[in-house]
């Protein structure tokens, strides 16, 4: 699609490529006018009606927006901000440069910059700084067809009117009606009568994860956002918190993958930042790593004794990571979604641990063929690495259930306890392990 609107504007078709873009969806037209190159995207922008530029302008990125900001007249710019809810507004402008969002600023209208501004000054990640405060408010006195006609009034600029939050004088959040509640009732009824009092909300600190956890569990379209005094300040709505959950998903990705995260694209993305990004970890990793290299170092007598040990020590070594990675990942998932508490670690233990015998034991009697059939190996060898096998599923599951509770309860993010780090850990042990077994049976 690109290419046909590049191909229309370069030969100055421009009804056609009006047309064309007008005819597509808002977040369809913002991807063709990032793909434009150069001086193209302002002017497909300017070829897009009014209402259709605006929507598509907050599905841009930032940098696509600063692009068009910069090249905005003031009349431009005042009707893009005229258009855009306030959300949108604040999302652009928390990435842009100080000068753009002074600039931004000063032209829209008072209301507007006062939301803004108190929208920015939430914590960052808060379900405050995620709200927009563009809703529907109703009074309980009202009859539903005086509902109706305060939704037709003011509906317009709101950015739902499916559902409907009841507030006294003073703001306070009394009940919820939807747009279903009304359009069932009679138009005489008084929405005391039939609005919904047994109200799910946030507050305006609460983070912006469990906010958006709230809507799925809910199954919600908007969330009621209060202040302190349980004043009704804004809402959350359902295509924030789906932005939220992939945002959240993607750094805790990263740092599975023991990465820092970014907050762009991968394609977007500099060499100089992904190296950034990704060399710390690695440098803190390889250093963890020479711990295994000591071990090794200490029982080279023992591997001199029996070399034919130092050919297992890598399927060891794999598999205690391996089993560690994948309970720390089944415990960190289950802490992101609410599922864990610190008051679980005595189950979790006793579940991990059976399941780490359960899956040593089959592991161990599958090798066991192996190493006698295949290796031809002494039966004492086959037993020291079978039991081996054993312990150190067993140790993995315990460290890889443990350290994600552990980083949680002391307030840090458990993704990064996954797999990497854990591994890191679960090698020494299972080298240490192995050594004291072999010892221990071989007498070497």
């Amino acid at each position: 699609m690109e290419e046909k609107i590049l191909g229309l504007l370069e030969g100055r078709e421009f009804p056609k490529a009006a047309q064309m873009l007008k005819d597509m969806n808002p977040a369809d037209v913002a991807q063709v006018l990032e793909g434009l190159p150069g001086q193209n995207m302002p002017l497909a922008f300017r070829l897009c009606p009014k209402e259709l530029a605006a929507e598509a302008f907050a599905y841009m990125p930032p940098e696509a927006q600063e692009v068009l900001v910069r090249g905005f007249s003031d009349k431009e710019l005042e009707e893009v901000m005229g258009q855009l809810f306030l959300d949108d507004a604040v999302d652009m402008l928390e990435e842009m440069p100080a000068n753009v969002v002074k600039r931004v600023l000063r032209h829209v209208d008072a209301e507007t910059r006062k939301g803004i501004n108190q929208v920015l000054n939430y914590p960052k990640d808060s379900a405050g700084s995620l709200m927009t405060m563009e809703y529907v408010d109703l009074k309980r006195s009202m009859t539903v067809a005086q509902a109706f006609d305060r939704i037709r009034r003011t509906g317009v600029e709101k950015e739902t009117v499916y559902t409907c939050y009841v507030t006294d004088s003073r703001r306070k959040l009394e009940g919820i009606v939807t747009v279903k509640d009304l359009l069932l009732a009679p138009m005489d009824a008084v929405l005391r009568e039939i609005m919904e009092t047994n109200i799910k909300y946030v507050t305006t600190h609460t983070d912006q994860e469990e906010a958006a956890r709230a809507l799925g569990k809910y199954d919600f379209l908007a969330l009621p956002v209060v202040d302190f005094e349980g004043r009704l300040v804004g809402i959350v709505t359902v295509d924030d918190a789906m932005d939220v959950i992939e945002e959240e998903a993607t750094e805790d990705m990263e740092k599975m993958a023991a990465m820092a995260p970014s907050d762009k694209p991968y394609m977007k993305t500099g060499v100089v930042d992904t190296w950034k990004k990704r060399v710390p970890w690695l440098l803190f990793l390889m250093v963890s790593a020479t711990f295994t290299s000591l071990i090794i170092h200490s029982f080279e007598d023992a591997l001199a004794a029996s070399v034919v040990l130092t050919g297992f020590i890598p399927m060891l070594m794999d598999t205690g990571g391996n089993s560690g990675s994948q309970s720390s990942i089944t415990i960190i998932r289950g802490l992101s979604l609410g599922e864990i508490r610190y008051a679980d670690v005595p189950k979790i233990l006793w579940k991990e641990s059976s399941v780490a015998l359960l899956c040593g034991c089959t592991l161990a009697a599958a090798n066991f063929v192996k190493l006698m059939v295949v290796d031809q190996v002494s039966l004492l060898v086959a037993g020291v690495v079978c039991l081996t096998l054993v312990l150190v599923v067993l140790v993995a599951n315990i460290v890889g259930s443990t350290l994600p509770i552990l980083a949680d309860r002391l307030g840090l993010d458990p993704t990064v306890m996954a797999s990497p780090f854990i591994t890191t850990i679960v090698d020494a042990v299972s080298l240490v392990i192995y050594f004291n077994i072999a010892k221990a049976l071989l007498g070497i």
